[in-house]
C-alpha cells in the first residue's frame, strides 16, 4: 500500500535484507473501512488471501461512494523468505489526483502502464528492468507481520509507478507499543513507520505530478497470529491520505 520515488544512501543502520518467514501466511477474508481525516466514512475495502503451497496470492478492493476504485492484487511466495512474483495496482475516479493502472512481473523484470487516451482508447506501454531480491510492491504489511516488535531499522524495495517505473526504497522502523481492541479482545500492537527518503529533485518532480509519498503508520496486532490492523497513509502510496481499518477495530489507548 506504500510508494517512493528516488533512491538515496540510508541511515547505516537500516539495513537490506530479505525478510525471512515467522508466520506462514493462511486462507483468509476480512473487511476494512477507510476514512478520511475528519473521521468520514468514506470507502468500503475487501480484503483475501488464497494459498497454493508456497504461493499466495491477496487481493485489497477498495470501493468509495464517489464510484472511485482501488483495487490492489499482489501474488508473492513465502518459502524460507519473501519474493514478490507479480503485483498490478489499480486505481481510477474522482477521487485520486492521476489514475494509476501499473503491472510488475518481478520473475521476468517486465513493468507494464496501462492509459487511455481523450478517445477511449487502451494504450499499454511496457519495459524490462532489472529488479531486486527485495522488492516490496504490495506486500509491505505482509512482511510487518514477520519482523519482531523491536526490530532493527531495515529496507525494502520498490518500484513507483512513475517516469516509467522508477526503483526507490523505503525505511521501516518500529516507533513504539499501543493496545488496540477489534471484536471485543484487547491486543498488544507494534506501531511501525514506513519512511520515504526523497532527494530534492525528485522530490519536486513528485510534486508536480501530483504524487507526492508521505510518510505511512502502520498497527501491527502481536502475537501468534499476527494481523495489520490500521494503516494511516496514501491508499497504494498516492493520492490523499486515509485510515484503513480493519472493520471492529478501537484504540484502547
Amino acid at each position: 500500500m506504500i510508494v517512493v520515488l528516488a533512491v538515496f544512501a540510508f541511515a547505516a543502520k537500516a539495513i537490506a535484507e530479505s525478510i525471512p518467514v515467522r508466520h506462514n501466511q493462511k486462507p483468509m477474508h476480512r473487511f476494512m473501512v477507510a476514512r478520511s481525516d475528519d473521521g468520514k466514512t468514506i470507502a468500503s475495502g475487501e480484503f483475501t488471501q488464497v494459498v497454493h503451497g508456497s504461493q499466495v496470492m491477496m487481493r485489497l478492493t477498495y470501493r468509495f461512494g464517489d464510484g472511485s476504485i482501488d483495487d490492489e492484487e499482489t501474488t508473492y511466495t513465502q518459502g524460507g523468505t519473501f519474493r514478490l512474483v507479480s503485483n498490478h495496482h489499480l486505481q481510477k475516479g474522482p477521487f485520486f489526483t492521476k489514475p494509476v493502472d501499473f503491472t510488475v512481473h518481478a520473475a521476468t523484470g517486465t513493468v507494464t502502464f496501462r492509459s487511455v487516451d481523450r478517445d477511449g482508447k487502451v494504450h499499454d506501454q511496457s519495459k524490462h528492468m532489472a529488479l531486486p531480491a527485495d522488492l516490496a510492491n504490495g506486500m509491505v504489511g505482509t512482511l510487518l507481520l514477520n519482523v519482531p516488535h523491536d526490530t532493527a531499522p531495515f529496507r525494502v524495495g520498490m518500484l513507483a509507478a512513475v517516469g516509467g517505473g522508477r526503483l526507490v526504497h523505503l525505511e521501516v522502523s518500529p516507533q513504539s507499543d499501543q493496545t488496540v481492541q477489534l471484536g471485543g479482545q484487547t491486543f498488544q500492537a507494534t506501531v511501525f513507520r514506513v519512511h520515504p527518503v526523497l532527494g530534492s529533485i525528485v522530490s519536486l518532480f513528485a510534486r508536480m505530478i501530483g504524487l507526492q509519498p508521505k510518510d505511512v503508520t502502520v498497527w501491527v496486532l502481536e502475537g501468534d497470529d499476527p494481523a495489520v490492523a490500521v494503516v494511516i497513509g496514501q491508499l497504494g502510496g498516492y493520492g490523499p491520505v486515509v485510515s484503513s481499518d480493519l472493520v471492529g477495530t478501537d484504540f484502547a489507548k
